[in-house]
């Protein structure tokens, strides 16, 4: 089956950290590019951060840049979006998203987490 499961979402204060995590199958990870998206309620979904699968190319919305940072562990399976110096404008639905491609995108995903909620208080 084709699963991909985010987790460390949660509440932090405005400035604060947090790590979120996505299992993948290696079905679906393997040699598959990667990414993070978000959605507030009332917003469309937007891309945050994408990974190629090698790990040596990435991608990041211009709102995040220096934040953020996306890397994975093809052993493991997992990709990971590290959130630093979080503001409250960043609370949101954060899901994780595989890509039949290599290659590090903002678009073409094709497979999705359920999502994991991250609410940064003010």
């Amino acid at each position: 089956q084709v699963q991909l499961v985010e987790s460390g979402g949660g509440l932090v204060q405005a400035g604060g950290s947090l790590r979120l995590s996505c299992a993948a199958h290696k079905r679906t990870n393997s040699r598959s590019a990667m990414g993070w998206f978000r959605q507030a309620p009332g917003k469309e979904r937007e891309f945050v951060a994408g990974i190629s699968w090698s790990g040596g190319s990435t991608l990041y919305a211009d709102f995040v840049k220096g934040r953020f940072t996306v890397s994975r562990d093809n052993a493991l399976n997992t990709v990971y979006l590290q959130m630093n110096s979080l503001k409250p404008e960043d609370t949101a639905v954060y899901y994780c998203a595989a890509s039949s491609g290599v290659l590090a995108t903002r678009r073409n995903y094709d497979y999705w987490g359920p999502g994991t909620q991250v609410t940064v208080s003010s």
